[in-house]
Protein backbone atom coordinates (compact mmCIF):
# COMPACT_ATOMS: atom_id res chain seq x y z
CA UNK A 1 0.00 0.00 0.00
CA UNK A 2 2.77 2.38 0.89
CA UNK A 3 4.50 1.50 -2.38
CA UNK A 4 1.31 2.28 -4.27
CA UNK A 5 1.07 5.72 -2.62
CA UNK A 6 4.70 6.43 -3.39
CA UNK A 7 4.24 5.35 -7.00
CA UNK A 8 1.09 7.49 -7.36
CA UNK A 9 2.85 10.52 -5.89
CA UNK A 10 5.79 10.00 -8.28
CA UNK A 11 3.50 9.72 -11.32
CA UNK A 12 1.58 12.81 -10.18
CA UNK A 13 4.82 14.80 -9.81
CA UNK A 14 5.98 13.68 -13.25
CA UNK A 15 2.69 14.76 -14.84
CA UNK A 16 2.88 18.19 -13.15
CA UNK A 17 6.47 18.64 -14.29
CA UNK A 18 5.53 17.76 -17.86
CA UNK A 19 2.67 20.27 -17.88
CA UNK A 20 4.72 23.04 -16.37
CA UNK A 21 6.75 24.18 -19.48
CA UNK A 22 8.60 27.53 -19.67
CA UNK A 23 7.09 30.67 -18.19
CA UNK A 24 5.32 32.98 -20.67
CA UNK A 25 7.23 36.12 -21.70
CA UNK A 26 6.36 39.23 -19.72
CA UNK A 27 3.66 41.46 -21.25
CA UNK A 28 4.74 44.89 -22.40
CA UNK A 29 3.26 47.79 -20.45
CA UNK A 30 -0.14 48.78 -21.79
CA UNK A 31 -0.54 52.13 -23.46
CA UNK A 32 -3.73 54.10 -23.45
CA UNK A 33 -5.73 52.86 -26.47
CA UNK A 34 -7.01 56.28 -27.48
CA UNK A 35 -3.50 57.73 -27.62
CA UNK A 36 -2.18 55.01 -29.91
CA UNK A 37 -5.25 54.80 -32.15
CA UNK A 38 -5.97 58.51 -32.60
CA UNK A 39 -5.23 59.55 -36.17
CA UNK A 40 -3.53 62.89 -36.65
CA UNK A 41 -5.91 65.81 -37.20
CA UNK A 42 -6.88 66.25 -40.84
CA UNK A 43 -6.25 69.48 -42.69
CA UNK A 44 -9.90 69.76 -43.75
CA UNK A 45 -11.08 69.56 -40.16
CA UNK A 46 -8.49 72.03 -38.85
CA UNK A 47 -8.46 74.58 -41.64
CA UNK A 48 -11.95 74.39 -43.18
CA UNK A 49 -14.64 72.91 -40.95
CA UNK A 50 -13.54 74.09 -37.50
CA UNK A 51 -13.00 77.77 -38.45
CA UNK A 52 -16.34 77.80 -40.28
CA UNK A 53 -18.08 76.20 -37.29
CA UNK A 54 -16.58 78.77 -34.92
CA UNK A 55 -17.91 81.63 -37.02
CA UNK A 56 -21.37 80.17 -37.54
CA UNK A 57 -23.25 81.92 -34.76
CA UNK A 58 -25.34 83.99 -37.18
CA UNK A 59 -27.72 83.23 -40.00
CA UNK A 60 -27.54 79.76 -41.57
CA UNK A 61 -29.01 78.85 -44.95
CA UNK A 62 -29.39 75.23 -46.07
CA UNK A 63 -30.96 73.82 -49.21
CA UNK A 64 -33.79 71.30 -49.14
CA UNK A 65 -32.64 67.76 -49.93
CA UNK A 66 -34.55 64.68 -50.87
CA UNK A 67 -34.14 61.56 -48.71
CA UNK A 68 -31.90 59.78 -51.24
CA UNK A 69 -29.45 62.68 -51.18
CA UNK A 70 -29.47 62.74 -47.38
CA UNK A 71 -28.65 59.01 -47.32
CA UNK A 72 -25.84 59.45 -49.86
CA UNK A 73 -24.37 62.33 -47.83
CA UNK A 74 -24.45 60.14 -44.72
CA UNK A 75 -22.68 57.36 -46.66
CA UNK A 76 -20.06 59.85 -47.86
CA UNK A 77 -19.44 61.12 -44.30
CA UNK A 78 -18.97 57.55 -43.05
CA UNK A 79 -16.57 56.72 -45.88
CA UNK A 80 -14.60 59.92 -45.32
CA UNK A 81 -14.36 59.27 -41.58
CA UNK A 82 -12.95 55.82 -42.38
CA UNK A 83 -10.37 57.37 -44.73
CA UNK A 84 -12.08 55.98 -47.86
CA UNK A 85 -12.01 59.19 -49.90
CA UNK A 86 -12.68 57.40 -53.18
CA UNK A 87 -15.79 55.80 -51.66
CA UNK A 88 -16.89 59.18 -50.33
CA UNK A 89 -16.43 60.73 -53.78
CA UNK A 90 -18.55 57.99 -55.39
CA UNK A 91 -21.42 58.63 -52.96
CA UNK A 92 -21.15 62.37 -53.55
CA UNK A 93 -21.13 61.91 -57.34
CA UNK A 94 -24.35 59.93 -57.04
CA UNK A 95 -25.85 62.69 -54.89
CA UNK A 96 -24.78 65.30 -57.46
CA UNK A 97 -26.51 63.31 -60.21
CA UNK A 98 -29.75 63.84 -58.26
CA UNK A 99 -29.15 67.47 -57.18
CA UNK A 100 -26.31 68.88 -59.32
CA UNK A 101 -26.39 72.42 -57.91
CA UNK A 102 -26.74 71.62 -54.22
CA UNK A 103 -24.13 73.76 -52.41
CA UNK A 104 -23.78 71.33 -49.49
CA UNK A 105 -22.98 68.39 -51.80
CA UNK A 106 -20.59 70.50 -53.89
CA UNK A 107 -18.79 71.68 -50.74
CA UNK A 108 -18.57 68.13 -49.37
CA UNK A 109 -17.00 67.06 -52.67
CA UNK A 110 -14.55 69.97 -52.48
CA UNK A 111 -13.47 68.84 -49.01
CA UNK A 112 -13.04 65.23 -50.17
CA UNK A 113 -10.91 66.48 -53.06
CA UNK A 114 -8.76 68.41 -50.56
CA UNK A 115 -8.25 65.15 -48.64
CA UNK A 116 -7.27 63.45 -51.91
CA UNK A 117 -4.83 66.33 -52.55
CA UNK A 118 -6.54 67.18 -55.85
CA UNK A 119 -6.42 70.92 -55.26
CA UNK A 120 -7.67 71.98 -58.70
CA UNK A 121 -10.82 69.87 -58.24
CA UNK A 122 -11.26 71.14 -54.68
CA UNK A 123 -11.04 74.72 -55.92
CA UNK A 124 -13.56 74.03 -58.69
CA UNK A 125 -16.13 72.36 -56.43
CA UNK A 126 -15.81 75.01 -53.70
CA UNK A 127 -16.27 77.78 -56.29
CA UNK A 128 -19.34 76.05 -57.74
CA UNK A 129 -20.74 75.63 -54.23
CA UNK A 130 -20.25 79.32 -53.48
CA UNK A 131 -21.83 80.32 -56.81
CA UNK A 132 -24.92 78.19 -56.11
CA UNK A 133 -25.08 78.70 -52.37
CA UNK A 134 -25.75 81.26 -49.70
CA UNK A 135 -23.55 84.28 -49.15
CA UNK A 136 -23.71 83.95 -45.36
CA UNK A 137 -23.29 81.19 -42.84
CA UNK A 138 -21.21 78.08 -42.38
CA UNK A 139 -21.41 76.77 -45.97
CA UNK A 140 -20.17 80.12 -47.29
CA UNK A 141 -17.28 80.14 -44.81
CA UNK A 142 -16.37 76.53 -45.67
CA UNK A 143 -16.34 77.51 -49.36
CA UNK A 144 -13.85 80.30 -48.78
CA UNK A 145 -11.68 78.33 -46.36
CA UNK A 146 -11.49 75.52 -48.93
CA UNK A 147 -10.61 77.97 -51.68
CA UNK A 148 -7.91 79.45 -49.43
CA UNK A 149 -6.33 76.06 -48.64
CA UNK A 150 -6.50 74.91 -52.28
CA UNK A 151 -4.90 78.13 -53.54
CA UNK A 152 -2.19 77.87 -50.92
CA UNK A 153 -1.32 74.36 -52.14
CA UNK A 154 -1.38 75.65 -55.72
CA UNK A 155 1.22 78.30 -54.76
CA UNK A 156 -1.19 81.24 -54.99
CA UNK A 157 -0.43 83.03 -51.74
CA UNK A 158 -2.26 86.23 -52.67
CA UNK A 159 -5.38 84.30 -53.72
CA UNK A 160 -5.21 82.25 -50.54
CA UNK A 161 -5.04 85.36 -48.34
CA UNK A 162 -7.92 87.00 -50.24
CA UNK A 163 -10.08 83.86 -49.84
CA UNK A 164 -9.28 83.77 -46.12
CA UNK A 165 -10.41 87.38 -45.83
CA UNK A 166 -13.63 86.61 -47.73
CA UNK A 167 -14.43 83.77 -45.31
CA UNK A 168 -14.86 86.42 -42.63
CA UNK A 169 -17.51 88.15 -44.76
CA UNK A 170 -19.76 85.09 -44.41
CA UNK A 171 -20.37 85.68 -40.71
CA UNK A 172 -23.68 87.42 -40.16
CA UNK A 173 -24.18 87.54 -36.42
CA UNK A 174 -27.33 88.98 -34.94
CA UNK A 175 -26.95 92.57 -33.70
CA UNK A 176 -26.37 93.24 -30.03
CA UNK A 177 -29.46 94.46 -28.23
CA UNK A 178 -29.41 97.71 -26.34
Amino acid sequence: MRLLRLLTAGVFAAVLAACAGPAPPPRPPETHPSAASQPPPREVDQRVREPARQGSAGVQVFSLQNPAVKALLADARKAEAAGDYDGAAVSLERALSIQPRDPEILQAMAEVQLEKKDYEQALGFATRSYDAGPRVGEICARNWHTISVAREHLDDGHGSAEAQRRAGDCVNAKPKSY
